[in-house]
């Protein structure tokens, strides 16, 4: 998926500019590339259903109630988690089952200068700081106090449809319509940018037209990426990858942008 750098409507009737794929975009699109086997599958699940019980125990357990849950839930059809999976994460709220888990933001800078911040859930703080220093530490870059790098990103609200439901011009206007700040449409889908504070609604607007989105969550937007070197870019790509791969890591973000050649590397 393509994502923006300061894009506005440049008119009342205008489009919304596009820019080049920004890190974090760039990085899934790999993964999805590279395909899931079972094991990586099974570890997608496991965050899934802990983001699950998190939101519901933080809230009501009933998606129209709990717009966090909503999400979490969205989240998990996309990755085709059975619905027994979904309904027991559920449940375990429900019931006060499971441990409690802490939300944390870690910030820092990868090579060739680029900005990550991870979101992680965890039931042992110092565990997975650890961690995540000794990888940032490894690849070359260095973890940073929070706030670091968060001023280089825009908190805002993500909503994403398959490409099939609308052509771009239809979604744009859908879009404004709605309330959305920024929109950009490819080949792999169309996505829409809001205010946090107004996911629920645009997200609400656009599923009564288009159906139930692939995805409404909050996000981390880099505001300008940063263009970096093929060798930077390999390593800044398998840094994100190890962190995905953490059990406590929710998400990652990245402000870089990397060559097509090591984008087709890196997927092959």
């Amino acid at each position: 998926m393509r994502g923006l750098t300061g894009a506005w409507i440049q008119a009342a009737f205008g489009r919304f500019s596009e820019a080049p794929m920004a890190g974090h975009s760039q990085f899934k699109n790999i993964m999805h590339r590279k395909g899931k086997v079972d094991a990586v599958r099974s570890k997608v699940f496991s965050k899934l259903a802990r983001e699950i019980t998190v939101a519901a125990k933080m809230g009501l357990p009933d998606p129209n109630m709990n717009p966090r849950l909503r999400a979490a839930i969205l989240a998990a059809r996309a990755e085709n988690m059975p619905k027994d999976n979904i309904q027991r994460a559920i449940n375990k709220a429900v019931g006060g089952e499971g441990d409690n888990y802490e939300e944390i933001r870690y910030e820092g800078y990868g090579p060739g200068g680029a900005a990550l911040i991870v979101e992680a859930m965890t039931d042992n703080r110092n565990r997975t700081a650890s961690d995540i220093r000794s990888y940032f530490t490894k690849s070359g870059g260095n973890l940073a106090e929070t706030g670091a790098v968060s001023f280089m990103f825009d908190r805002v609200g993500l909503v994403e449809f398959d490409a099939k439901v609308a052509d771009a011009d239809t979604m744009l206007e859908a879009a404004i319509e709605a309330g959305a700040d920024d929109v950009a449409s490819s080949e792999d889908g169309h996505e829409i940018y809001c205010e946090q504070s107004q996911l629920g609604d645009v997200s609400k607007a656009l599923e009564a037209k288009f159906g139930e989105p692939k995805a409404s969550k909050l996000i981390w937007r880099a505001q300008t990426p940063v263009a970096v070197d093929d060798e930077a870019g390999e390593k800044l790509l398998r840094l994100m990858e190890t962190l995905e791969d953490h059990d406590d890591v929710q998400n990652v973000f990245a402000n870089f942008e990397v060559s097509d050649a090591v984008m087709q590397k890196m997927a092959s």
